[in-house]
């Protein structure tokens, strides 16, 4: 599909220069398969900036997203903004045929969320959602161990120090973000744990504290999940702790495997068994993907990407159904179809 339609190097399209469009931008920009072609961004300092970073010269910056996908053919979109704009952002771009690498979460609204699935499993272009805990070893090291079987039960938490971290920026306004600490850290933990383990939520209780008095922006949440064929797991997102450590561990019969780590650097994968005598099976980290050798890869090949619309929609569900959990006070079944 790619060797057919494209011309190389993709021409990548980047709206939004933050932390997401500059870090994968760059890795774009590094790739001897893709240029940076075009940039979009409200701020006038961050488009000449990455402009001069990325060599994309004056007349492919834009301040309009349509105008840039109207103006410069691009073959390829980076999606960096705010998650609330994710949606429109996504969809026009696969309307105008373009492929699309949009970071998490992919949309906050489910019908949304359904929506830029069915468009994807439709279209001939390559959707790719930035959960990039599909492409790290660990993670799917132990995905192998559940190819078979499922989970008895499982407990996962993250913890950081989000809301300092986020005072003065859009992830504390609720129009731009969703919500809080739930969709934004702890979206990589939900997805992780339903990657992983192959699981279907069914149902959520949660309760949550949150840093606005209209109860938008959580810094806490604690959910208890019931997925399809009995297992149970609760979850924890503090997002006002004073560094960042996170832990996965998923129980079946013969034991169990933990993901852990600290900070934002690579994940360990241990083998509990029945005895509870623990195994490090061995990572060889050289051969992880960067994000922009997936979604090139993808392109090309015309296969299916390491995270694809319908994993964010599992994330996307659950999300909604726990923030309507903790606001009611009842447990709330998670449904992905109409």
């Amino acid at each position: 599909m790619y060797a057919d339609n494209f011309e190389t190097p993709l021409r990548i399209g980047i709206v939004g220069l933050g932390y997401i469009g500059t870090t994968v931008g760059g890795q774009f920009h590094r790739h001897p398969d893709a240029t940076v072609h075009a940039l979009c961004d409200l701020e006038a300092d961050r488009l000449a900036e990455s402009g001069r970073e990325f060599d994309v010269p004056a007349d492919r910056r834009y301040t309009d997203y349509t105008a840039m996908l109207e103006g410069n053919g691009v073959d390829a979109v980076l999606v960096g903004t705010p998650h609330t704009l994710h949606y429109e952002q996504v969809r026009t771009a696969l309307q105008r045929g373009c492929h699309v690498y949009c970071d998490k979460p992919l949309a906050t609204d489910l019908e949304h969320a359904r929506d830029l699935t069915e468009r994807a499993e439709r279209s001939q272009q390559t959707l790719m959602v930035g959960y990039q805990r599909h492409l790290q070893t660990a993670f799917r090291t132990a995905r192998e161990r559940f190819t078979d079987r499922q989970p008895n039960w499982l407990t996962a938490s993250i913890t950081q120090d989000w809301i300092d971290d986020s005072r003065d920026t859009w992830r504390l306004n609720p129009a731009l973000s969703g919500g809080g600490f739930l969709y934004d850290t702890g979206s990589h933990v939900l997805d992780g744990v339903l990657w992983t383990t192959g699981l279907e939520p069914a149902s959520v209780a949660a309760s949550m504290d949150f840093h606005d008095d209209e109860k938008q922006v959580d810094l806490r949440a604690h959910l208890d999940v019931r997925f399809a064929g009995g297992t149970t797991g609760t979850f924890s997102f503090h997002g006002d702790a004073p560094s960042v450590r996170e832990h996965i561990h998923c129980w079946d019969d013969d034991g169990a495997i933990y993901l852990e780590g600290r900070q934002w650097g690579p994940r360990d994968v241990r083998e509990i068994d029945a005895d509870a005598n623990e195994y490090d099976p061995y990572i060889d980290f050289r051969t992880e993907q960067s994000r922009a050798d997936a979604f090139i890869e993808s392109v090309r090949t015309g296969n299916e990407p390491p995270a694809t619309a319908r994993d964010a929609l599992r994330v996307t569900a659950l999300t909604e159904a726990a923030y309507e959990a903790a606001r009611t006070g009842d447990r709330v079944p998670v449904v992905l179809e109409e």
